[in-house]
């Protein structure tokens, strides 16, 4: 990026699941390390589905007073969205309800090394 930026990491955890008749629940595992008052703070995730994880960061998120807060992803499933009004600025693909491997991704914990992104077929 050519202007003055900074980089930090969140982990959140997702626990139960409304089909198990629980809640979906989300969590801190590791929070921002700096203070983003007053910051430009885009949000990068890998896929967005459902939304509620990404809803649930970037509510908490903007109790801490950002000048701005966006979003991009690199997958993209629209189609499964459970929450509206995502701040979703940048997609680089909407992608089919299949599974990918490779680029990170993985499968069970397979193929997540492969240098460039596979279609899996059957899992």
């Amino acid at each position: 990026m050519p202007i003055h930026h900074a980089l930090d990491f969140v982990e959140l955890s997702g626990y139960g699941s409304a089909a198990m008749g629980g809640h979906n629940r989300i969590r801190f595992i590791k929070d921002l390390d700096m203070e983003i008052a007053g910051r430009d703070v885009l949000i990068v995730d890998e896929v967005v589905d459902t939304g509620l994880t990404l809803n649930y960061l970037c509510r908490a998120l903007a109790l801490r007073n950002p000048e701005s807060l966006a979003a991009v992803a690199l997958f993209d499933r629209p189609y499964r969205r459970l929450v509206d009004d995502l701040p979703i600025r940048y997609v680089g693909f909407t992608v089919p309800d299949e599974f990918f491997a490779g680029y990170g991704f993985d499968v069970g914990e397979r193929w997540r090394n492969l240098p460039d992104l596979h279609l899996v077929r059957e899992v």
